[in-house]
């Protein structure tokens, strides 16, 4: 898909990636093509809290999906990573986490891999408004 945004569009917009990714989608598209990979984060400080609102979203139905399976092999994940909602490494990887700061760091390692631009997906408990965690994000990825 990157080979074809490359010859037939103005750039990318990858989902459910890593920096790793990103690293190596900037290097196939170049340095003129738009670059715009999703990330998700959990504004959390409670890391294990933080892991299972991620797993929740990330399991189902990425982790069923041969397209999004076949990207995270590329990245060298293995079988065994993607079993029982994914290891907490997986799940570690696609899902920045921690207070604002630490969770921000993560939409910068995109941006330092060729990333001009990070669509973040805030995920929260069900039923809570993600407002909040936007604007402790913005407060730090805007200084």
């Amino acid at each position: 898909m990157l080979t074809l945004a490359r010859d037939r569009s103005a750039g990318a917009h990858p989902y459910l990636t890593t920096p790793e990714h990103t690293r190596r989608a900037r290097e196939l598209l170049g340095k003129d093509a738009l670059l715009a990979p999703e990330q998700k984060i959990v504004v959390e400080a409670d890391p294990l809290k933080a892991r299972d609102l991620g797993r929740r979203v990330v399991a189902k139905p990425y982790l069923e999906l041969t397209n999004y399976l076949a990207n995270l092999r590329r990245l060298g994940w293995s079988d065994d990573d993607f079993a029982e909602g994914g290891s907490d490494e997986l799940i570690d990887a696609l899902v920045g986490r921690g207070d604002a700061q630490t969770a921000a760091a993560r939409v910068e390692q995109h941006l330092d891999a060729g990333a001009d631009h990070v669509a973040i997906q805030l995920i929260t408990e069900n039923g809570v408004d993600p407002i909040d965690g936007y604007r402790q994000l913005a407060n730090v990825l805007m200084t």
